[in-house]
């Protein structure tokens, strides 16, 4: 039997998870991980992070970042959350992760990475679990790390997303309204456990959150501006950026959580080059999965 099944295991399965800008968020919190969470509305991105994982007798982790040129880079040979979330399942795997958009800048890949990993693992080892149970696993490691409250949810699909309920279970709505070029810039990350464990800056986010939800893109856009405003989240160089974006007319936000903005349209890019790096990307169709079974 170890035999047979050692041959009907692949020697690696790769799958992919889009990342999720999120425009606005109210934390809420239930009486276990699995019920606390987030509202909110954000954009699920054709970036994200692909995740490659392999049989072995201890688990690993290797985090890489590809750059434009089309190499990587080794930044990271650990990842708690990924650890814990494969420890659960009780399993042994080394897994490589690599995305191109910088980590911790309000991009979702901390969501995305682990729903690939899991996801490709649930493949690899034949472990039998449903989407929503793996789903549940990532969403319950983000709120106990901190590093989320909403991305697992929205990243379940694509489009751009409202969400009214919180955890993977709560009511989203996905509209597929923006055809265009997403670009985004940031200045660096805003490290999300300080503000998602600060009771103080929770309350500000609260007090800021929308009263309305959105139903076009352009209404999305001016809902996460009033937020950021009211939140005191934008920083200096934030706030100079959605300036020119609103004196050409383009359509922008800060990205939460992170120290950058986002922006859309064709001539997104080109207002957002004299402050950096732009990242070019789409509004991603679908959520995550399995690309390629190497057997």
């Amino acid at each position: 039997y170890d035999r047979y099944q050692t041959a009907m295991t692949p020697a690696s399965v790769t799958a992919f998870c889009p990342g999720h800008i999120s425009g606005y968020f109210r934390r809420v919190d239930g009486s276990d991980p699995a019920t606390t969470g987030s509202l909110g509305a954000g954009i699920v991105i054709s970036e994200g992070v692909t995740a490659t994982v392999r049989p072995t007798d201890r688990s690993s982790v290797v985090v890489r970042v590809r750059s434009l040129d089309g190499t990587s880079r080794e930044i990271s040979r650990t990842s708690p959350p990924i650890s814990s979330a494969l420890d659960r399942f009780g399993v042994t795997v080394a897994v490589d992760t690599v995305c191109r958009l910088p980590i911790g800048a309000g991009f979702g890949l901390s969501a995305a990475a682990l729903l690939a990993t899991l996801t490709a693992t649930n493949r690899l080892l034949d472990l039998g679990l449903s989407t929503d149970g793996i789903a549940e696993v990532a969403h319950e490691t983000e709120v106990v790390f901190r590093t989320g409250l909403g991305d697992v949810a929205a990243c379940q699909g694509g489009g751009r997303v409202v969400r009214t309920g919180a955890g993977i279970h709560g009511t989203i709505r996905r509209h597929f309204d923006l055809d265009f070029p997403i670009c985004a810039i940031t200045f660096g990350p805003i490290h999300t456990p300080d503000v998602l464990g600060s009771p103080a800056q929770m309350a500000r986010v609260a007090a800021a959150f929308p009263v309305r939800q959105p139903e076009t893109y352009r209404d999305f856009f001016a809902c996460c501006r009033e937020f950021s405003k009211k939140s005191g989240l934008e920083t200096p160089v934030v706030q100079r950026v959605l300036a020119e974006c609103d004196r050409c007319h383009i359509p922008a936000a800060m990205t939460m959580l992170g120290e950058g903005v986002f922006a859309c349209g064709d001539r997104a890019s080109e207002i957002l080059r004299p402050f950096g790096e732009v990242y070019e990307m789409g509004m991603a169709d679908s959520g995550v999965r399995i690309m390629e079974v190497d057997t």
